[in-house]
């Protein structure tokens, strides 16, 4: 199992555009469809260990978060010719087994993993409502075998923070998960 930390982009950063299909309804969902809202990107994957590990906390953040106006979407960015696991007939099965409210999206030339400068799954960006970057980073300390319970903490923090105006502390760890698997 590859460990690779996420690139922990400037914050302050805008949010790229993106316009990537859901797998689950079908429907193309861009950035301009949470215009004024808060945003959370997730870089996740069907095979990958470490969301396979979070995969839960990231269906129950997704229940909790939606309901509190923030615009969540999880997007795959995987070469799915070596990971037919990862292919959007997957994904969809996957947001379904695992709970998942938020769209999950296929970005299948990687263009949008690019502009992020994603490296890893799960890797996490959390915007503010004018689409700046506030938190990227852990979901909270627990890996794959290191006992520590999923709580989704130090993103739990982050949102809320966000959410009660509050600041958001610059002191983000980055994530850790496998590296994206790049064409």
């Amino acid at each position: 199992m590859a460990r690779t930390p996420s690139t922990m982009l400037a914050l302050g950063t805008p949010a790229p555009k993106f316009s990537l299909p859901d797998t689950v309804s079908g429907k193309i969902v861009t950035n301009l469809d949470f215009a004024s809202k808060p945003l959370l990107i997730m870089f996740i994957c069907n095979h990958c260990p470490f969301v396979k590990h979070v995969r839960f906390e990231l269906a129950k953040l997704g229940k909790k978060y939606s309901a509190f106006g923030v615009g969540i979407c999880a997007i795959s960015s995987n070469d799915i010719i070596l990971h037919p696991q990862d292919s959007p007939a997957m994904m969809k099965l996957e947001a379904e087994e695992a709970g998942y409210s938020f769209p999950y999206l296929y970005d299948e030339t990687q263009s949008v993993a690019k502009a992020f400068d994603a490296a890893c799954t799960p890797d996490y960006f959390l915007f503010d409502r004018e689409h700046r970057l506030v938190y990227r980073g852990q979901l909270d300390d627990s890996r794959p075998g290191n006992s520590i319970p999923v709580s989704g903490k130090d993103l739990r923090t982050a949102i809320d923070n966000l959410l009660a105006g509050k600041p958001i502390s610059h002191d983000q760890r980055p994530s850790l998960g496998c590296n994206i698997k790049w064409k």
